[in-house]
């Protein structure tokens, strides 16, 4: 059985995505019912030397942008990281996954041994298409996610593994 290139990304990022998406629904209205300020969660970091929950959410949405265009053969578009609210967290989240929703399998699949190239700086990497959905975009996008999800759990929002998993 071999694997589908678009499957294992493009539908993944998606779920995920529309998870992260209630899961700042129900951040927001923990706010409101106990009178915090949204800055408050959205500016909180889990460690001085982490990202904080604001920038947990543009860079899983970055990942999966990033992601799903590389395996194409594409360069994603670039967007300002200026979200300073839930709803506008919640709108890049949104148009994230309406990014994705553009990309047909035909244009991932039979990406495996494609190259990626990923320049951060003056570093440059390169992967073949499978290591770096498996190896470096995917595991990037959960961490981030999943930090995102640590944050509001941690400051008392409600969640569960069902929030995390939908």
């Amino acid at each position: 059985m071999t694997i589908s290139m678009y499957q294992a990304s493009v539908p993944v990022f998606i779920r995920m995505l529309n998870n992260l998406a209630a899961i700042l629904e129900k951040a927001a209205a923990h706010c409101a019912a106990r009178k915090i300020d949204p800055a408050v969660l959205i500016n909180y970091r889990l460690y001085p030397d982490m990202f904080a929950f604001a920038r947990q959410v543009q860079v899983a949405c970055d990942h999966a942008r990033n992601g799903a265009a590389r395996l194409a053969g594409m360069e994603a578009p670039r967007l300002e990281n200026g979200e300073q609210t839930f709803a506008e967290l919640g709108a890049r989240v949104r148009d994230t996954i309406a990014y994705l929703e553009t990309f047909a399998p035909a244009q991932i699949d039979g990406s495996e041994a494609r190259e990626v190239v990923v320049r951060r700086g003056e570093t440059v990497n390169t992967y073949p298409g499978l290591d770096y959905l498996l190896n470096r975009s995917l595991p990037n996008f959960y961490f981030h996610v999943t930090t995102a999800y640590d944050i509001l759990r941690h400051n008392g929002v409600e969640l569960g593994k069902r929030d995390y998993l939908g």
